[in-house]
């Protein structure tokens, strides 16, 4: 027989989680991360500011600084790994340095070039080539130790983060899809085992995104998951395969509707 009055105390004397505050107009908002982020290609590069990193006009911080009308701080560039985002990469500082105690959002996209994910992309399509182009590079085994570092540096950005700016909301935006989820496709020419290799280590990355979040009390949005039916050679593709229309990313990178499509998730999933 159920208590139902005890089950009422229990209920009563358990924590409820809070709502996180909602993002008042002109909060300070850092964005950090790799390329995925950064959105080079994505429109002209953002004035006065560093021009290797391809801040692109129209990347997803930016679009969701003026969805919500926040005061970004990007500091997010192409070719980044973790190590880049806690310390400094050659002339550009160390991303963490722009989150101040007044920043009330963080958004991070960063893991990728730190296992070489699209630079094995690319080396899979050169293994296609005929004549490879000069600037092709060879495929890379990514060992456990590799993830491994990946992995606690990840979890360093969270726990700096917290330190310095503690009543920052600290997203997770994971990396866009940008293989099919099945079988081949003309965008991406690159062998069967290849293909299953790199979606094997889109997975993976995914996973360890979201172990991290979970495990440090970061939130996550999963852009992996919303874009898997946007990949290229969809009806409506969020991303690149191997070639890019002029202003529209670079590629084996989100588009324009890429970043449009994860500002709008962003903004959703904050509210």
């Amino acid at each position: 027989m159920i208590r139902w009055g005890l089950v009422a105390i229990a209920l009563a004397a358990c924590p409820v989680l809070a709502k996180p505050a909602q993002l008042p107009e002109g909060a300070r908002y850092v964005a950090m991360g790799s390329s995925f982020a950064a959105g080079p290609g994505v429109g002209p590069n953002t004035p006065e500011t560093p021009s290797r990193c391809g801040r692109g006009v129209l990347n997803y911080p930016n679009l969701l600084a003026e969805k919500l009308k926040l005061s970004l701080v990007d500091a997010t560039c192409s070719g980044a790994t973790t190590e880049h985002v806690l310390g400094p990469w050659n002339e550009v500082p160390a991303q963490i340095e722009s989150v101040t105690a007044d920043a009330r959002l963080v958004t991070i996209t960063i893991g990728g070039n730190d296992v070489n994910f699209v630079g094995n992309i690319f080396a899979a399509a050169c293994e296609q080539m005929a004549k490879p182009d000069p600037r092709c590079r060879t495929w890379r085994d990514i060992g456990e130790d590799v993830w491994q570092g990946d992995e606690e540096r990840m979890r360093r950005i969270v726990r700096e983060v917290r330190e310095r700016a503690p009543q920052a909301r600290i997203v997770f935006v994971d990396y866009i899809t940008v293989l099919p989820p099945k079988g081949a496709c003309a965008a991406v020419p690159i062998s069967e085992m290849r293909m299953k290799q790199s979606r094997d280590a889109a997975k993976r990355l995914a996973k360890l995104t979201a172990k991290v979040a979970r495990e440090e009390g970061a939130e996550l949005l999963r852009f992996s998951s919303l874009s898997k039916k946007h990949a290229p050679c969809s009806a409506e593709p969020w991303s690149n395969g191997m070639t890019a229309p002029q202003g529209d990313g670079i590629p084996v990178h989100p588009n324009r509707a890429g970043h449009a499509a994860a500002a709008q998730a962003l903004a959703d999933f904050l509210d």
